[in-house]
Parts: C-alpha cells; structure tokens; sequence
C-alpha cells in the first residue's frame, strides 16, 4: 500500500512537472521561431532534437550505471561523486524524467517547430496553405527530423551503455556545480534531510 501511495505520488508529481516545462518549451521555441527565418528556424529544430537525444542518453545511462565506482569517489571526496551516487540510487526517477518527461516533450516541441518551419519555407517559395509543394515539403521534413531523432536515440543508447560511468560521473560533477555556485539543489538526499529534521526536533 506504501509502495502504490508512494508511486501515486510520483506519478503526480511528474504529470505537474511535465505540464509546467511542457507549457515553458512550448512558449520559448514559439517566442523564438515568430521572429527568425526558416532556416534558422530549422536550425533551432535541430538543436531541440539534440536536446532530446542528450537526456535520452543521460536517461539510459543513469539506468546503466553502478553505484560502487562512485562511492570509491565519494570516499576520496571527488567533487561531484556523491550527486553520481544519488543519481544510480534513484536512477528509476532520473530516467523518468530525462527520457519520459524532457526527451518526449523535445519530440513533441520539434514537431510543432517543424510545421512552423514548412509555413514559413513554403511562403518563402510563394507556396500557400494546402499546395502540394508544401505537402511535400512536409513530408520530407518531417520525414528527416524523425530520422534524426530515432538515429540520434539509438545511437545516444550506445554511448549511454558503453559510457554510463563517465556520463553519470560528469552529470554528477554539473549538479554539484550548481549547488556550490548557484545554490540549486537538484538532487535531494533523504538521508540529509532526516538527519536535519532530528536535530531540529532536539533544538
């Protein structure tokens, strides 16, 4: 019953999550592709298709990675070790989010991207809505950033396996220079949080 509330919980938390960056995304590529051409625009495309390989990878490898490198690290007091060992330790979550969450929402943000990039290349051709240049155009698009996404995918899979150590580690190493630079704490450890409710509750 915990494990089924717990997951409930989770689950509702990651729908509200999607919900506010899905609505983000969807605001900045809009507010950037209204002014730009369609070439940048289709720059702009494939950038956010890179985007979603790169947490597509960093999702399978969290899923791939082992705690014990990391905990040989967080021994020797390696900045970024002990973020690594949290990130394996609830790689479940951290794979939910970085491919279920920011990977899908960057392939639904580049679809609508991209049918803003065919209006605006079939205008530049003098092509209005509904030709059958724009109807080609479209698929032939369309047909390219699904390529790219899928072989990007497949490919960032690879790595993610081969590679899970050293691209976990580096994650690791990035959320601990947020935490000391910026003092954003991606990672909560349950473990500090515990230990700072008891010494309050003494206090």
């Amino acid at each position: 019953m915990i494990k089924i509330k717990h997951s409930l919980n989770w689950t509702l938390a990651i729908a509200v999550i999607t919900l506010v960056l899905a609505a983000l995304f969807s605001i900045v590529s809009t507010f950037i592709l209204s002014g730009v051409t369609w070439g940048v625009g289709m720059l702009i495309v494939f950038v956010i298709v890179l985007v979603g390989v790169i947490f597509d990878t960093i999702g399978v490898a969290a899923t791939a990675a082992e705690e014990a490198p990391f905990h040989a690290m967080a021994a020797e007091r390696v900045p970024g070790a002990k973020e690594a060992v949290l990130i394996t330790r609830n790689a479940d979550k951290f794979a939910n989010l970085c491919n279920d969450v920011i990977g899908d929402i960057a392939g639904i943000i580049s679809g609508t991207a991209s049918a803003f990039v065919v209006i605006q290349f079939a205008q530049q051709i003098g092509q209005g809505d509904n030709s059958a240049y724009q109807f080609w155009i479209s698929v032939i698009f369309t047909s390219i950033v699904a390529s790219l996404t899928v072989g990007g995918k497949s490919l960032g899979k690879t790595i993610a396996l081969q590679y899970a150590t050293a691209i976990i580690f580096h994650v690791g190493r990035l959320f601990f220079l947020l935490e000391v630079k910026l003092k954003i704490n991606i990672l909560k450890n349950g473990k500090d949080r515990d230990k700072r409710k008891k010494k309050a509750k003494r206090k």
